[in-house]
């Protein structure tokens, strides 16, 4: 399994804790040095059964300044929230985890990381 993660986010540190204490193995990515490619986001959306719209962080700064708030969300404007995303990582909810079996949750609770465990 993969999770992606920003060290300084305390949802991430928790995942991490809580992927250590079951003893998972993992592999990190620190997804604001190497930031995910559109095709990976859209794999991962892919996984989660969401859309980029729904894994974006309107409360950081890049999202005023790109005005995402007022962004249409539907099909028609999905390839300009991925390029934004891809762009701007840290607009990019976390942790995101990704299993082996294809599954993705955003593990922002205990209950949602346990879900990812075999």
């Amino acid at each position: 399994m993969e999770i992606w993660i920003n060290p300084a986010c305390s949802k991430c540190r928790s995942a991490l804790s809580l992927l250590d204490a079951e003893k998972a193995e993992y592999t990190v990515r620190y997804y604001l040095e190497d930031p995910p490619t559109v095709e990976e986001l859209h794999a991962v959306l892919t996984k989660l059964g969401l859309e980029p719209w729904d894994i974006a962080r309107l409360g950081e700064p890049e999202a005023d300044t790109l005005g995402l708030a007022s962004w249409a969300r539907d099909e028609t404007q999905r390839d300009r929230w991925l390029d934004a995303l891809a762009a701007h990582p840290a607009l990019i909810q976390r942790p995101i985890i990704t299993a082996d079996d294809g599954t993705a949750v955003i593990g922002r609770s205990p209950d949602a990381v346990r879900s990812i465990l075999p």
